[in-house]
This record gives C-alpha cells, structure tokens and sequence, in this order.
C-alpha cells in the first residue's frame, strides 16, 4: 500500500462526511422510523417504482443478460408496466403476496419490480424446496397467486393460482406495451419482500422486509459508489456483475438486482449448480467486473487446476459472503485471480439486516486478517452480554444491530419479532462476537448454526423431520468440518428397531432441501447425553 492503513481510512472517512453532510448527495438525517430515531438518507426515493421509472434512461444499456436474452433497460421498463398491468387484471392488489418459486431467471427480477409496482408483496420462494416446505410456505404466506417455473409447478398445491414463468410472464411482458408504470399507495415501513430463513424451531421464518429496507440499501450501494469515484478506483461504466447466487438470498436480490438497476450497471445471471468450468467461461465471455460468492466458491476457484484456461482479467472486485473465510483461503483466491488481489472484501450480515452491517476493506484485512470490518453507513453495531448491557472492547457477546436495513420483522409470527427486535430497534443476531478499536470479530454464527456452503441450516428443523419417522427415539444434528463446502450436516440417531441409513436418507430427502439432508449418521441404540432439564447436550457428540 502506497500510505498507512490509518492515513487511508481518515482520508476515506473524510470523503465520507463530505458526501454524507449537510447538502452532501447522501445527506443523512435523524427521522422516526418506526417508533425509534435513525439515521436515514434524506435524498431517498420513497417508492420502488420510482427507480424503475427512472432507470428507462439507461436505454439500450444492458440490464439482464440471461443465456439468449439480452434485456436492455428500456426493455426491462416496458416489461415491468406491461406485466404490473397483467397482476393488476388478476386482482392482486397493495399488501397481497405473490410467491415467485423459480430459478435465477430474467423472468424472476421483471417479476419482483412488477409486483412491486402493484403494491403487492414478493414472497421470495426457496428453489430447492421440496414439495412439503412449499406446502407449508404457501399456507403461511398465502399468496394471492404463484409465478413458478416448470420444475417447481407442480409442487404448488392445486387450486393455487399459479403463472408460468416460461410462459404466462414472458407473454404478459409484451401483453401491453403501451402501459404506463403508475405509483402505488404504499408507504416506506409497508412490507416490499418476504424472505424465508431456516427456522430454529422446526419451521423457516419469513424476515419481512419494508420499502424502507430496500431504499436504503440502493442508497448504501449509490454512496458506495460515490466513494469509489471520489477515490479515483472506480472502473469504466457500466460495469458488469455476475449472478450465481439464489435470487430468494439477500445477495442477489437486495444486493443485486435491486441496486443495479439504478446504477445502470449489467446484471449476468447464472442459473444451475456451481459449475467451475461453466461460470468461469461466462466470466470470460461477458466480461464480468465484479462478483459476490460464497467461501465453497472461492475454495473451488482457489483449487481449480484449468483455471489458467480462462482470461479473468475483467474482474475487478470480489467480495466473499454468507460465512466467514479465512485469511488462507482469502490469499489463495488472491493468489489465482491476480487482476482482484487488491479488492477481495469480507463482510458480516444477515437476512434480517438485508444488507451486510459490516465490511470489511482491503485496508482492514491488511492489518486485521480475521476481521468482518466496521459498520457501515448508519448501522450501529453493539456487543451484548446476556442481559443486554453493552460489553467492553475485546469482551465477547452477542452480536447486536440496528439501523433503518433492519427487517420489520418474521411474518405472522409476533412472538419471534418480539424476540430478534428489541422494543427500542436492536436487532439481536444470536450470533457471538467482540469489537476491537471499531472493529467486529465474529467468534460463532449462532451456536447451533451449520453453514454448508453459504446455506444456513437450523439443527432444529432437520430433527423435526427425522423424528417424524416411526424408527426414530432421539437424534441430534449438528455440523462437522468439510475442505469445501466449511461444513456438512450428520446426525446421531437414536433408533427403536432396525432401519439403516439409507432408509433415514431417503425420508429426509423427501421431506428437505437437499443441502439440509444428513451426509454423515451415527445409528444406535443408546440414549443421547442429556442436562438435568433433559435438554440434549450437543458439545462432544461425534460420529
């Protein structure tokens, strides 16, 4: 580095205030949000939909690149009024959901922004659900009616009303060309998205997310931006970023699709499963400037032995996310991607935060390797012991959040809501961690958390399932380390009579995404160790 991380950082915090202060393009101001004063971005947008209308400026410029489809942002436009008008026709009105169960897809985003145009809400439908985990998705949220694509169709319930991705939303797109994209009556602190999480307690959870939420993360990504310019590091636009992460995760959506489109920046969309050889040659092929992946990627990558085949030097930034990676693995990608050596970041998030609540530079990694950065533009971030008093640096304690990216709460499920958000908008991560001098150290993501690669996976759930079979007494699930997806799911099961393993397998499989599914099982016939209260003590189990 050409001057020393502290003179970097005073020189990127001036550029900041700058921006950031009075008169500044992203002024913030206290408001009221919701009962409590946050900081908030007071040149905002107020409604979804006004950036859509404004991002037909962008013309011919590349917005989705989807195999075959090109969609231009003038395109996308028309496509989005087009089929706003086709929802309204069906009835879907402010404050209904529409469920939208498919793979990454140009079809997927024109569907969130049309919905979105109606007043409506996005129900953000896991693609690697099973039948059974749409049926209950569906009964909880109730969508008005379901975009599915043909895979995923005919796990929806019968007498569901239910779209064609391939066909009924490509024919709506272009059903009326000539229409109009009006404004609909929601307000900021109106939900705008449910996303489900992996419930702790056998069911996933819908963290819903507001307008608000959506706005201010386009703001953060703008100021980002903004940063970049005034450090003279910003590339040529547009710039060009590959998606080959789940639309139904915060990454691709809120992280986006949703920010590009006011940035006027293209969007590669990758659908399927993670493919060295085919995602590197659509980096190669369209020129990718920037990438967000997952630790399994990078270790993929890292270890790839064709990786000289392919011409990366497009890439620009890449940001690793949704678990924590090491300095090592960290260095290795550096190492085999030379053109991003300089700007691989690490960050710290959850769906519920619908953004990251900590980044982590370039600078930072240099001195702190194993830090998720500092908190980011209005985002306070507290370190808590368990009666929620605020700890000492370099005390650890569970991670604690609030800012106006913080979710509304989980959907009809007060009692949840009640227990991640505080009554004066902390948002209680479950996870464990300490600051240092204004940096976050995540020690554990939440203690019963298994991260398979980049997928969460609640312990919880899959005994749910597993004790639903007549064989099963007891079991607990937890995870063990894996060289390339961090960890695997396995489970001791306590059995009454004689099943094998396959016989489990198969159960959970048609019960449970694949990625939640147990690859590594201990069968027996002795009791599970146990507390004085007969929870199960999960600390030193092994296979």
């Amino acid at each position: 580095m050409s001057s020393s991380p502290v003179a970097a950082a005073d020189h990127l915090a001036g550029i900041r205030a700058r921006l950031t202060g009075p008169g500044g393009e992203f002024e913030l101001v206290e408001q009221d949000v919701r009962g409590v004063r946050l900081p908030v971005f007071a040149n905002r947008a107020r409604t979804l939909t006004e950036h859509v209308v404004r991002s037909a400026r962008y013309g011919d410029r590349e917005y989705l690149v989807d195999g075959g489809t090109r969609l231009t942002f003038a395109r996308h436009h028309a496509a989005v009024a087009s089929l706003a008008a086709c929802l309204a026709a069906e009835g879907v009105r402010p404050g209904d959901r529409v469920m939208i169960l498919a793979a990454n897809s140009a079809e997927w985003v024109v569907a969130f922004w049309a919905v979105a145009a109606t007043g409506a809400i996005t129900v953000a439908g896991n693609a690697w659900w099973t039948a059974r985990e749409v049926e209950y998705a569906l009964a909880h949220s109730t969508p008005r009616l379901v975009i599915a694509d043909e895979r995923r169709a005919g796990f929806v319930a019968a007498g569901t009303r239910t779209l064609s991705a391939e066909r009924d939303v490509r024919r709506m797109t272009a059903a009326h060309p000539q229409a109009a994209l009006e404004q609909p009556p929601v307000g900021e602190d109106d939900p705008a998205v449910i996303m489900y999480t992996s419930g702790t307690t056998g069911h996933p959870k819908g963290a819903t997310h507001s307008h608000r939420n959506l706005l201010s993360v386009i703001e953060y990504h703008r100021l980002n931006d903004a940063l970049a310019a005034a450090l003279g590091i910003a590339p040529a636009l547009p710039r060009r970023f590959l998606m080959s992460l789940p639309l139904f995760h915060i990454a691709s959506l809120h992280n986006l699709a949703i920010p590009r489109l006011v940035s006027g920046d293209t969007v590669v969309i990758h659908s399927g499963r993670f493919d060295v050889d085919r995602v590197l040659s659509l980096v190669e092929s369209e020129r990718v400037t920037n990438w967000a992946i997952v630790p399994t990627m990078a270790h993929r990558i890292a270890q790839h032995a064709g990786l000289s085949r392919f011409d990366l030097s497009s890439l620009t930034a890449v940001s690793v996310n949704s678990a924590p990676s090491s300095p090592a693995l960290k260095a290795r990608l550096a190492a085999a991607v030379p053109s991003v050596q300089q700007a691989i970041i690490d960050s710290y998030g959850l769906t519920e935060s619908s953004t990251a609540a900590t980044v982590a530079t370039p600078i930072d990694l240099e001195a702190h390797p194993t830090t998720v950065g500092r908190p980011i533009v209005t985002v306070e971030v507290s370190v808590r012991d368990a009666d929620g008093t605020p700890v000492a640096d370099g005390v650890e304690g569970e991670i604690c959040v609030r800012s106006a990216f913080v979710m509304l709460g989980y959907w009809d499920d007060p009692e949840a809501t009640a227990r991640a958000i505080t009554p004066d908008g902390w948002l209680r991560t479950g996870d464990i961690g300490q600051l240092r001098e204004g940096l976050l150290f995540v020690s554990t993501r939440r203690s019963d958390l298994i991260l398979r690669g980049g997928e969460n996976v609640y312990p919880a759930e899959v005994e749910a399932v597993l004790a639903e079979h007549h064989a099963v007494v007891e079991c607990a699930v937890f995870g063990t380390p894996h060289v390339d997806l961090g960890q695997e799911v396995a489970a001791v099961v306590v059995l009454s009579e004689g099943v094998d393993e396959a016989d489990l397998r198969a159960f959970a499989a048609e019960r449970l995404g694949y990625y939640k599914v147990p690859s590594r099982w201990r069968l027996t016939r002795e009791p599970l160790p146990k507390t004085a209260t007969g929870k199960i003590i999960r600390t030193g189990l092994t296979l």
